[in-house]
Parts: structure tokens; sequence; C-alpha cells
């Protein structure tokens, strides 16, 4: 008899045993979401304690139902086993909190400590008693939380599982009503009734069945996630191309938005050049109707008209090449004589509004710059400065205009001691159709002057100058990306 129960124990070892390594392999090569560590330690230490349980039984050479040492081990994992099983169906609900993890470590050692007391002292019938009303409060527990989880969340395979574990607690119970019900006492492995060993091994049965569930239960849980994740997949995709729908729409709107400030910046820098061209019509027209135009005023004219010209030609391709985001074409210049260019233009209409000139020109570098692009924002700036002084009152106008070398780069600074900018206003001055300081102002100058300076990799802001009046103070680095 004592081979055929060994021979039980060690078919029902490697049957769990198999579980377990097919589960920890289906979990290592799919990676998949990491299996409770309750229900995997149970598992392992029922394997163990079976397999120590049959050598236990093929080791006992008298066949005393008394048992060794070892068989206190085989019942302890026996209880861990059960403990751990019990604290996975109690994580369905709830978290296992400290407390309840250092009650369960107590209680293993507790219960250590009563079975070897009756392994050595008590009977066969008493220890099994124990043994058997210990599983049954176990098993009750676990329907209770199974029962608790399947009305939140009615798994099949929790189903099963509560199934399997109400045939282990009526296995438990018979084997006590079966002690009960033993006439006499047992004193070796040949005298344990055939019924009893039946439930034994069917309440091992039922407890395999049920790593099974549990492993069936783990199994479903993946393949609701990947579901779940299949249905995620869908829309996200969905989402990427509403948002690719999206994008096209803003791109076609961003165009129209570009083309509308593209048209609207260049009637605004065209201003400039077609006004002086302009004058000199004016002036051109007035002289041919007195008969008194000379030949050097004729060649003067027709040079402004050409340098007019020229200027607005410059300007369109200037903003042409902005609005593209093409590759700014850049060369070395001498900010300073830029400066002296700007000025140029813009010192006719200084003398005739007796605004003077103050120059620091202080910066010896050279910088990779697009010189149309950056003489536009000089011309922008102080044009700017202009038109803030026109309608001061004040006896002395100036514009501050210097140039300095700065760590990687040129600082350029255009003050005036006009009344300046409005508070309310100079937080939006660069802003496109943003707050414009100037009566008849589009809000596109600033937003412009911006722009340009950015793609050199540069940058602008506003501050009030020291003696009142409006400072604008750009930097341009000596190379740009």
């Amino acid at each position: 008899m004592k081979p055929l129960l060994a021979l039980y124990f060690f078919i029902l070892a490697a049957i769990q045993f198999g579980l377990l390594a097919g589960f920890f392999r289906s979990y290592k090569t799919k990676n998949l979401n990491k299996p409770s560590p309750y229900w995997m330690g149970s598992l392992t230490a029922n394997v163990l304690g079976l397999t120590i349980f049959g050598i236990g039984i093929l080791a006992n050479q008298s066949g005393a139902v008394k048992p060794e040492f070892n068989f206190t081990i085989a019942n302890s994992l026996f209880y861990i086993s059960g403990t751990l099983q019990l604290l996975f169906c109690w994580s369905l609900n709830t978290p296992i909190s400290r407390n309840i993890k250092t009650t369960a470590i107590s209680s293993t050692v507790v219960f250590i400590i009563i079975f070897e007391w009756m392994r050595i002292s008590s009977s066969f019938e008493l220890r099994t008693t124990f043994l058997c009303v210990i599983a049954a409060l176990f098993y009750a527990l676990q329907i209770f939380q199974l029962k608790l989880k399947r009305n939140s969340a009615p798994y099949l395979q929790l189903t099963y599982l509560q199934y399997v574990t109400g045939a282990e607690l009526f296995f438990s119970i018979g084997r006590i009503v079966i002690l009960s019900m033993n006439s006499y006492s047992i004193q070796t492995i040949g005298e344990v009734p055939q019924i009893l060993v039946f439930f034994t091994i069917a309440q091992l049965v039922m407890n395999t069945l049920a790593y099974i569930a549990i492993g069936a239960y783990w199994t479903e849980l993946m393949v609701l996630s990947n579901v779940k994740i299949l249905d995620e997949n869908q829309e996200i995709k969905a989402l990427l191309l509403e948002r690719e729908c999206l994008i096209r729409s803003l791109l076609k709107l961003n165009k129209t938005a570009s083309t509308g400030a593209l048209s609207a910046s260049i009637a605004h820098e065209l201003n400039q050049p077609l006004g002086a061209s302009q004058l000199n019509i004016q002036f051109l027209q007035k002289k041919l109707m007195e008969r008194s135009l000379t030949p050097e005023q004729n060649q003067e004219i027709l040079a402004a008209l050409l340098a007019d010209n020229q200027r607005a030609a410059n300007i369109i391709q200037s903003l042409k090449s902005i609005f593209s985001e093409s590759k700014i074409r850049v060369e070395k210049s001498d900010i300073n004589e830029l400066i002296e260019s700007v000025l140029r233009i813009t010192r006719p209409e200084m003398q005739e509004k007796n605004i003077q000139v103050i120059l620091k020109l202080d910066s010896s570098n050279r910088v990779n710059i697009n010189r149309s692009e950056v003489l536009q924002v000089l011309l922008n700036l102080i044009n700017n400065a202009i038109q803030g002084l026109s309608g001061s009152t004040s006896s002395s106008k100036t514009i501050q205009i210097q140039s300095l070398n700065v760590n990687n780069g040129v600082e350029l600074l255009v003050a005036d001691n006009g009344p300046g900018i409005d508070a309310q206003k100079s937080s939006q001055l660069f802003e496109l159709l943003g707050e414009s300081n100037k009566p008849s102002g589009m809000g596109l100058g600033l937003w412009l002057c911006r722009y340009i300076v950015s793609r050199h990799g540069g940058h602008i802001n506003y501050a009030e100058a020291p003696g009142g009046g409006a400072l604008f103070r750009l930097t341009l680095p000596f190379v740009q990306d």
C-alpha cells in the first residue's frame, strides 16, 4: 500500500510541477503580465509538500502512522500553500496589507510548533482532524472571497475555481466524518480505511484542479488584456487618422493665414519705397511743367526712382523667402555699414522733422546675415522711432543707435526720447496683427522684425529707455545654423 500511496503523491506533484513550469515559461517567453506571486508561491510550496510527503511514505520502514520529522516539513508546506492560496483569493477583492502578511507568517510559525508537538504526542486521528479543520476553514474563506469577486466581475474560471474549492471542502469534511465514525485506533498505514485514502487523494486531485483553474483565470485575464489592447490600438489608429485629417486642415488654414500675412506684410513694407517714388515722381512732374528740370536733377531723380524700385524688389524677395521657410542666404557683413545704409534712407525725413541721430558704433565684428532682411528690421525700428517722435513736443528729439560686441554676436540698440509705448500694448508688440502704437498701424512691422531676427538665430525685445521713450534691443549671432 505504501508504494501506491507514494505514487499518488508523486504523480500529483509531477502534474503540479508541470503546471508551474508551463505557466512560468509562458510568462517569460511571451512577456505577459506578471502572475500573482501568491498562487505561484502556493503551487511551488504544494509541489514540494507532495514530493516530501511521498518520500516520507517510502522512507517509513515500520509502516507506523507515527510519522518522522519530514512529515512536519511536508504538512508545513501544505499549510503555507493553503495560506498563500487564501491570500490570492483575498487579493482579488482588496490589496493584502502588511498586517495580514504578518499574521500569515506568524500563524505559519504557530502551526509548525503545534504540529511538531502533535507528531510526537498525539494520535493519527487527532492530527488528521486538525489538518482537515484548518483546510476546511481555508476553503470556506476562499469560497467567500471568490463569491465577492464574482459579484463584481463574473469571470468563468473563478466560477470553476469556486466549484472546485467547494469539492475540496466536501472531501475535507468527509475525512473528518470518516475519522469520527471509525471504531478503532489506527496504528499502521495498513489500517487506514480505503474510503479515507480515497477522500484524501480526491481532495488532492481537487487541489490540482484548483491550480489549473487559477492558471486558466490568469490566462483569461491575458486574453481580455490582449482584446483590450487591440481595441485601444484601433482607437489609437482612429485618433491618429483623425489627427492626420486635422493636421491637413490646419496646414490648409496655415497656408491661407500665411498668404494673408504675406500680402499684408508686402503692403506694409512697400509703403516706404512706393511713397518715396511717389514724391520723386511728383517732383519730376512739377519740374517738367515748369520747364526748369536740369540734367543734374533729372539724373538725381531717376537714380532715386531706380533705388526705390530696387528696394521694393528686395522687400518682395525678402518676404517671399521668409514665408516660404527656405534656408536664408547669408553673407559676412559689417553691421555698422548696414546701419549707415539705413540712415541714408531715413535721414531726409529725420532732418525734416528736426530729429538728431546719436551714433555709438562700437562693434568691430562682422556677422553672417541676410543683408536685405536685417536692413528691413533696422528700417522698421528707425521708422517707428521717427513716428514716435513725430507727436513729441520736446525741443530736442533724438534717436540713439548703438552697436556693441557681445558673447558670440553683436547687439544693436535703437532708442528714442519720445513718449514711449503704453504698458498695456507693450506685451503684444511682437504678435501678428497685435496692438500697434501707431493710429494707422497694422501690427505687422514688429512681428516681422521678430520673425526675421528669429530666423537668424537671434532675439529682440522691448524696454523703456532710461530717460523715457522706447528702447529696442536685438542680438544677432556671428554664425547661424
